[in-house]
């Protein structure tokens, strides 16, 4: 039995119908934040139930309507235009317009959107903690700002959050690039002239929010000059890899042993978005102004290196014809970090970077190779093809993986 390998009697057929003792096991040997546990208990104590079936917007309407009814104390609202938004991998999202009564007694229209996970999602996340990131930032940034949450989904299939609907496109209209998640896109330069500034700026922002004041229900803020920031994570990926995996990897078990012998310590605490790239952020083409950040469900509070790791990924950002990298699609490698630090006011460190590279390639392949797999298998997701489709990122990120634990430069 290897170090970090709690089921190895265990057939990888039976995480289909996890035991409690099971759940218990891999709940002790890695512990992480009270929310993350929470949720990812929620979803191996579940995992025995139906496959997804999606709802029709009739039995959404009347769930939103229950809902509604109860949030607003009152009947006098109508529910219209409610319709289906495609893209995104891991969860389920609906428009609709909500003509309600404000506090004044004038009748206003709000355009608003549902998003809410299916059965199981390849990245099992709290929408109580996506509500508490976008109210944190709400201010800061430009971001949707939140309505209503059904946390627990006492009223919804599953947890759900309702906020307002941004309008603006994640990319532009002329390129055929970033077409399914938004990775890669080709901005041309033009825009890239308009948008690195803002990128910069609202990455800065984020990571030099203050909250040590703040009162939080469903994030933890880690102690600074500890690695508890670290561990958090690596516990976090380290229980998605045992409860959702279907083989054995002999390059996962070396890098989690080296992830759990060094994890560095936290300097400040600050926001960490989780997945600050594009498609991920809305923009008004002509102008070219940002006008909200989307999808924080891989948000905490915990080490910026996190965020500065993510997006400097290879597969994140785009390569121009010349071979030059652009993060985001947006800022040349060679002058991100200098440019980041600038106007952050925040150092970089190599060191705690290398450990969020391999950190994050650790993560999607979790995500891809063992998650989006026992998803696809049990018919979790409305995305089953897409889930299978993203395994072919294993063998890049492995390769990725690989030359990082040497310490070579990516």
């Amino acid at each position: 039995m290897n170090d970090h390998d709690l089921t190895w009697g265990l057939d990888f057929d039976d995480r289909d119908d996890p035991s409690p003792d099971f759940i218990d096991a891999v709940r002790r040997e890695y512990p992480t934040e009270r929310e993350v546990d929470t949720m990812l208990t929620r979803k191996m104590s579940r995992r025995k139930g139906p496959s997804y079936r999606r709802p029709d917007l009739a039995e959404m309407a009347k769930i939103l309507d229950e809902f509604l009814g109860h949030e607003l104390g009152s009947s006098n609202f109508e529910i219209r235009d409610l319709h289906w938004f495609t893209g995104g991998v891991s969860k389920i999202q609906i428009g609709f317009t909500l003509d309600c009564d404000d506090p004044a007694g004038r009748r206003r229209s709000e355009h608003l959107v549902l998003r809410m996970d299916p059965s199981e999602g390849s990245n099992a996340t709290s929408r109580a903690r996506e509500h508490e990131l976008l109210t944190l930032m709400n201010g800061v940034i430009p971001v949707p700002r939140p309505h209503f949450l059904d946390a627990e989904g006492e009223w919804f299939p599953e947890p759900a959050l309702i906020y307002e609907f941004v309008e603006g496109v994640t990319k532009p209209r002329a390129t055929g690039t970033g077409r399914i998640s938004g990775l890669g896109t080709d901005f041309g330069p033009d825009h890239r002239r308009v948008l690195a500034p803002q990128y910069l700026d609202h990455l800065s922002k984020i990571h030099n929010t203050d909250v040590s004041d703040r009162s939080l229900t469903h994030l933890q803020v880690p102690r600074t000059g500890s690695t508890e920031s670290a561990e958090w994570m690596v516990h976090h990926a380290l229980r998605c890899w045992e409860e959702d995996r279907g083989e054995d990897s002999p390059l996962m078990e070396i890098t989690a042993n080296w992830l759990l012998s060094n994890l560095p310590t936290l300097d400040v605490a600050g926001v960490v978005h989780g997945d600050f790239r594009s498609g991920n952020f809305l923009f008004d083409e002509e102008s070219g102004r940002i006008l909200g950040w989307l999808d924080w469900e891989r948000g905490l509070i915990g080490d910026r290196h996190r965020d500065l790791a993510w997006i400097t990924l290879p597969t994140m950002g785009h390569y121009d014809a010349d071979g030059r990298y652009f993060v985001c699609g947006l800022i040349p490698l060679d002058e991100f970090f200098d440019r980041y630090t600038e106007v952050s006011g925040l150092t970089v460190d190599p060191e705690r970077l290398r450990f969020y590279q391999i950190l994050n390639c650790f993560t999607i392949i979790v995500s891809t190779m063992a998650s989006s797999y026992r998803i696809a298998r049990l018919g979790k997701s409305h995305q089953d093809i897409l889930l299978t489709r993203v395994e072919g990122l294993v063998p890049v990120i492995s390769r990725q993986l690989i030359t990082l634990l040497k310490g070579k430069n990516t």
